[in-house]
């Protein structure tokens, strides 16, 4: 298995993102004006370090969305987050949130809808460059991501899915960011397109860069990351180094991350 980048040295690596004992409610109306609170989040603990990849997976509806919109600072209004998260060791508040997003910390949305479908790609990767030279440097992001110069002309629809994740990669990563979160950006693409998405997360590294990799595909994870935090019900199972995941999951420490793992059809969906 392929992890990461190796720029930097274990000994010297910093953290980058440390999240603790987060938890996330949302307020609801029920019946007129009582209210109800509901708590998909309990206890998420994860850390990630420069030049680290942490897979963080789990099952739809597990709360791994939810973790990377906390850290992003882009929950909705009736959220209520509780816990601590610090960014080079010092707290992430929600005005640091939103000076770093987008700079420092870089999302790749979930969805190529994202995009709009209206817009020539090319003109939404230039949205926030500098207009003197947003043409040169869009020129120089589709090179990066393996795209055409012909490619900015054309609308999402005219795409693949592998061009439209790249495009996402393009509009989402620039110069000088510190941190990626990735919210699913593999489903339902052909191998081709998988490998280039996971390349291209793990070139990410050698520049010391962290990246959080959400998903629920384990097997393509394992190919880049150093590190898997299993999540369930809003809760962190285990963080165990990848090279764990292998024969019967021996290595693993929880019973819930050993079934998880034999239960893939690559492991004969083989239960305890």
């Amino acid at each position: 298995m392929n992890k990461g980048g190796s720029a930097v040295n274990e000994t010297d690596k910093k953290t980058l993102l440390q999240v603790e004992n987060l938890s996330i409610g949302f307020t609801q109306y029920v019946k007129g004006t009582q209210r109800r609170t509901i708590q998909p989040i309990s206890d998420l603990n994860v850390d990630i370090k420069e030049g680290e990849i942490v897979a963080v997976v789990g099952a739809s509806g597990s709360g791994k969305s939810l973790l990377a919109h906390a850290v992003l600072g882009i929950l909705p209004g009736n959220a209520i987050c509780k816990g601590t998260i610090l960014y080079k060791g010092r707290e992430l508040t929600e005005r640091k949130k939103e000076q770093l997003r987008g700079n420092e910390i870089s999302f790749i949305p979930q969805s190529v809808n994202y995009l709009d479908p209206l817009m020539r790609v090319g003109k939404q990767v230039q949205i926030g460059l500098n207009k003197k030279t947003a043409q040169t440097k869009q020129n120089e992001l589709f090179t990066r991501y393996g795209l055409k110069a012909s490619d900015g002309r054309l609308f999402p629809f005219e795409l693949s899915g592998g061009m439209l994740r790249r495009v996402l990669f393009a509009t989402s990563v620039r110069e000088g960011v510190k941190l990626v979160i990735a919210d699913e950006p593999t489903p339902g693409i052909h191998p081709e397109a998988l490998s280039e998405i996971l390349k291209q997360l793990a070139e990410f590294t050698k520049d010391g860069a962290g990246v959080m990799l959400i998903t629920h595909d384990i097997i393509s994870a394992l190919e880049i990351a150093h590190r898997v935090a299993v999540i369930k019900d809003g809760r962190t199972m285990e963080i165990a180094d990848s090279k764990a995941f292998q024969g019967k999951g021996e290595g693993l420490k929880e019973a819930y991350t050993r079934r998880l793992w034999n239960a893939l059809p690559q492991n004969e969906f083989a239960f305890e």
